[in-house]
């Protein structure tokens, strides 16, 4: 089912029923695929100024054409880059979710594994050879067209340059070979069995254009707009940390978009986000703060969406930041290495009290790193394993360990150096500084000083190791692969002046070989056991605190949008999608009355496009054949 703007209740947007998945379904032999995340809005006007609006050819949109089909959506992140094979940030993701396809993507009512790129896919019987065919009816922006040998290339590429395997290299490295021989035939050899064949979340990209790439560790992609890509929308302009512009894909298999431009505004303050959203400025506000979404439940015109979240909320410790090389850099302090002191600091955290207050009851406590969302995979652990909040065994534990406290009230280490912290905090999230002040107070009682240092940009001193702790977080795709590789030994950078795909610098062999284990696993029963003993023993070494699973809370404007898709459909979000399915599905509220909608907003124009419904019966009957279930599910 899909959200109308006559559905005003302010929980969960309805997504894709039965019968919107059945209609959807029925242009799937043409495939369906993309990478994960996406939202939807719709705006007569976009919030840029004419100075803006100025730069954009004359084939885009612009702020002044009253008339166009416009969805702005406010972020606050910033792009890390455009190119697919460095992006790691949930905004630049959702952008090549939007420009590139995939070899397969998630169907948006529960998840599962469906055609995109490839329409059908089958493995050898040692599992280790593995054939997709690759759809006939997928070009690329510019007219040529998409081929097996535009998959082959792009996962070579990663395969032999590691600047290019930055983002998702952990995709391919169990890659022996990965050959074309034929315009739809994609074939892919393995080293050994890897679970994660139906679920490469990786953007395919057109070797016509990025072969020319010399240096895949500064190519931003940025040079030539607009970008070349066969999703369902095209970048057409960028400004860093302005916006970024999109238009839809005429030549997208699926159908295009029923919009005349997506827009990605950035805002800084969220407070100005929400205003502008107030005054339809905006169409679409993703991560609100509870007083924020409270204020907008009563407003006219605006739709609130609260759901179960696919992100975490962590606190991670610097583990002693090192290369693969050998080398150790960074300045993080020395105490967090022993883990008596990251166990006291666990135990003198509340996350009851951090989900009441800070998030006001719109998320759930932290304990696996997975989730509850993915309930296959979700981990909790044992009472006697638990570090529940308990901050007179935290004292114990450091009175034991030999950090007391001096004359001061501050703990010192044997050394004499005082147990003072610093923790990197994202100046543009309200929820970093408001739990920094709880861990200041907690902490503090502890004998433990903190400093709190909320910075626009937290990546370069992360990068180099400068830290000792530092919120995190990632949204968890269907399949949990890529959320566990990015701490395996084989994610840290290379030498201590490369970037590498790790996230916080752990190299632990214990949780490699668990790690292996489950990548080569097809059981769904038994990989699921060994997900949740990395989740185990990410939790026994303490350098991953999980605080919370914060709700996806953000709100839209109904006379901007008419009928949006959720995903999943129970309760679903639409920022940060496995998919492109609110973008693509969205469609605009003056297209309300035009004779294609039913009265619930169900239509096949509202979720279909220009698809045809003479071939609704056989686009069905292709699809059942297509269609499989995950062995697993799916990462961000």
């Amino acid at each position: 089912m899909v959200t109308t703007a006559s559905h005003r209740t302010a929980r969960p947007l309805l997504a894709l029923g039965v019968a919107a998945t059945a209609l959807i379904a029925a242009q799937l032999p043409s495939s369906d695929r993309a990478y994960a995340h996406a939202n939807a809005d719709t705006h007569t006007t976009t919030a840029m100024g004419p100075s803006a609006a100025s730069a954009l050819s004359p084939a885009v949109t612009t702020a002044d054409d009253r008339l166009g089909k416009v969805l702005t959506l406010a972020v606050s992140q910033s792009v890390d880059s455009l190119s697919p094979f460095l992006a790691q940030r949930l905004t630049s993701t959702t952008i090549h979710r939007l420009v590139y396809e995939y070899l397969t993507n998630y169907d948006p009512e529960d998840g599962r594994t469906i055609p995109g790129l490839a329409t059908a896919w089958k493995s050898s019987p040692d599992k280790l050879t593995w054939t997709y065919t690759i759809r006939e009816n997928s070009t690329w922006s510019d007219g040529k067209p998409a081929t097996a040998e535009d998959a082959a290339w792009t996962f070579r590429t990663m395969m032999t340059n590691p600047d290019a395997a930055t983002a998702n290299g952990s995709f391919t490295a169990n890659f022996r070979e990965v050959t074309a021989p034929d315009p739809h035939t994609l074939v892919i050899r393995l080293k050994k069995p890897q679970a994660t064949m139906v679920a490469l979340d990786v953007p395919i990209v057109p070797k016509h254009i990025w072969e020319k790439v010399r240096d895949f560790s500064t190519f931003n992609n940025d040079r030539s707009l607009p970008v070349v890509g066969n999703g369902p929308f095209i970048l057409t302009d960028y400004k860093v940390d302005q916006y970024v512009r999109l238009r839809p894909n005429k030549k997208f298999w699926r159908g295009a978009p029923k919009i005349d431009e997506l827009v990605l505004k950035y805002y800084k303050d969220g407070d100005a986000a929400v205003a502008a959203l107030r005054k339809g400025e905006v169409s679409f506000v993703p991560n609100l703060t509870p007083a924020q979404a409270a204020s907008l439940k009563s407003a006219p015109d605006v739709k609130v969406n609260d759901a179960p979240g696919r992100r975490f909320l962590a606190l991670a410790v610097n583990p002693g930041a090192r290369a693969r090389d050998g080398q150790r850099f960074g300045n993080g302090h020395p105490a967090l290495l022993d883990p008596a002191v990251r166990t006291a600091l666990f135990l003198a955290v509340d996350r009851a009290t951090l989900v009441e207050k800070v998030f006001q009851g719109h998320a759930v406590a932290g304990q696996g790193y997975i989730p509850p969302r993915f309930s296959r995979y979700a981990w909790h652990p044992a009472p006697a394993q638990e570090r529940a909040y308990d901050p007179e065994l935290a004292a114990r534990t450091l009175d034991a360990a030999g950090y007391r406290k001096n004359a001061a009230g501050k703990r010192t280490g044997k050394d004499g150096r005082a147990l003072d912290f610093r923790i990197l905090c994202h100046a543009t999230d309200p929820h970093d500084k408001a739990i920094g002040k709880y861990l200041q107070e907690w902490w503090g009682k502890l004998g433990v000083g903190l400093t709190v240092e909320c910075l626009d940009n937290i990546t370069d001193p992360w990068l180099k190791g400068d830290y000792d702790l530092a919120f995190d977080g990632w949204s968890v795709n269907p399949d949990p692969d890529f959320v566990l590789s990015i701490h395996t030994c084989g994610a840290l950078p290379a030498t201590p002046s490369d970037t590498g795909s790790t996230d916080n610098f752990i190299c632990d062999r214990t949780y490699d070989a668990l790690y292996a284990r489950q990548a080569a696993e097809y059981d769904p029963s038994a990989r699921a056991a060994l997900v949740k003993q990395l989740q185990s023993r990410l939790y026994d070494t303490g350098f991953m605190n999980v605080l919370a699973y914060p709700n996806a809370v953000e709100a839209y404007r109904t006379d901007h949008i008419a009928a949006i898709t959720t995903m999943p459909a129970a309760a679903g979000n639409l920022w940060g999608q496995d998919g492109y399915w609110s973008w693509w599905s969205a469609k605009p509220a003056a297209a309300l009355g035009s004779g294609d909608g039913s009265g619930d907003g169900v239509s096949t124009g509202a979720v279909l496009g220009a698809a045809g419904a003479v071939v609704l019966v056989a686009a069905l009957a292709a699809w059942a054949v297509v269609r499989r279930r995950s062995s697993a599910d799916d990462r961000e």
